[in-house]
């Protein structure tokens, strides 16, 4: 047997709030999603005046980050990205009935080498969404680091 870090609801509410706080600071309506390991949704919110189609947007994001265990617009990124028209996993977008999403604001959430959820945005464009995605990031390592333990806060991340 192996012992796992478990992302706990208090650490990704503290996720949430920083991204939405850096949402707020630029004027830009966000929902986000932080998951579990699996992709199931720990906290899901949409800020008032964010699009209604944000929350489930923002969980397949971090559905795909946490699952894939990459930043999901790495799919898309040329020349090599899996996703692009000829590549080995063009069409994966249309796997998981369509909650595949293989486009900016989505992040694995990496402590000590270890994938153990996600977090996805929506609402902004990609450079907010990613401001947004390493706010609630580099909120989790400032939470984690009395315990000594390390976050991956940066937005090509790929396991």
């Amino acid at each position: 047997m192996k012992a796992a870090l478990k992302l706990e609801r208090h650490e990704a509410r503290a996720m949430v709030d920083a991204a939405l706080r850096k949402a707020a600071e630029i004027g830009v309506p966000q929902s986000c999603c932080v998951t579990d390991e699996a992709g199931f949704p720990l906290v899901l919110e949409r800020m008032d005046g964010a699009r209604v189609t944000g929350p489930q947007i923002a969980w397949n994001k971090a559905f795909t980050a946490a699952g894939h265990k990459r930043a999901t617009h790495l799919f898309n990124a040329p020349p090599n990205g899996p996703a692009l028209p000829g590549n080995e996993a063009f069409g994966i977008q249309w796997s998981f009935e369509g909650r595949f999403a293989v486009f900016v604001g989505g992040f694995p959430i990496v402590v000590e080498g270890a994938v153990v959820g996600g977090i996805g945005l929506s609402g902004g464009n990609g450079e907010q969404d990613i401001a947004c995605g390493l706010a609630g990031l580099a909120a989790l390592a400032e939470l984690l680091a009395p315990e000594g333990r390390s976050v991956l806060v940066e937005a090509d991340i790929k396991r």
